[in-house]
């Protein structure tokens, strides 16, 4: 079985100088100023031409993650290795808003971001694992079963199943092979790709 997901890739900023409730709420409040200053884009007018949402991979390490568009927000958390799966949820101007695997929202420069595809193993059954095939059938071969939250490369889909790459943190995929399209997450339903 492939390992579980690394604990380290993201580092949430604290503010110390507000105590208690009052960080949650000063926290929330710089989020929704942030949002009101950044004017949304509609789908089909955003500065990319790419569809919203869209999911892309962080490109270097360490990556700031803002409260805002622009170098003049704070900083919420930091990114500490590349290729982390996120998905970009709105656009303004060369700033892409993102959100993660755990729902956090926050907004990276576009030139740290990668069109490359990653996600994580996500079972269906609690506690369970994610079974890769040989080929796209439940009848081929097992070549590894994934733990929950194991990132994993994204080679193509066909709306069903994913070609997938993984391997233990830090070393070259040692596995690859077909995983259900609904077991991960860096993928839509239905997505075609290759």
């Amino acid at each position: 079985m492939i390992g579980q997901i690394q604990p380290v890739c993201k580092v949430m900023l604290l503010l110390p100088v507000f105590p208690g409730r009052r960080r949650a709420v000063v926290a929330f409040a710089l989020t929704f100023l942030a949002g009101a200053f950044a004017v949304p884009v509609p789908a089909q007018d955003n500065p990319s031409g790419l569809p919203l949402p869209r999911f892309v991979t962080t490109r270097s390490h360490p990556i700031n993650v803002r409260v805002g568009p622009g170098t003049r927000y704070e900083i919420a958390w930091n990114y500490t290795v590349s290729g982390v799966p996120v998905e970009i949820i709105q656009e303004f101007d060369t700033w892409r808003k993102i959100r993660d695997v755990e729902g956090d929202e926050g907004w990276v420069h576009q030139s740290l971001l990668s069109g490359n595809r990653a996600g994580y193993a996500t079972p269906l059954i609690a506690n369970g694992e994610v079974t890769m095939h040989a080929q796209k059938s439940e009848d081929s071969a097992v070549r590894a079963r994934l733990s929950p939250g194991v990132r994993v490369s994204i080679s193509e889909c066909d709306g069903a199943w994913c070609n997938v790459a993984a391997g233990q943190p830090g070393e070259r995929p040692a596995f690859s092979g077909w995983v259900h399209q609904a077991e991960l997450w860096g993928v839509y339903p239905d997505e075609v790709f290759d």
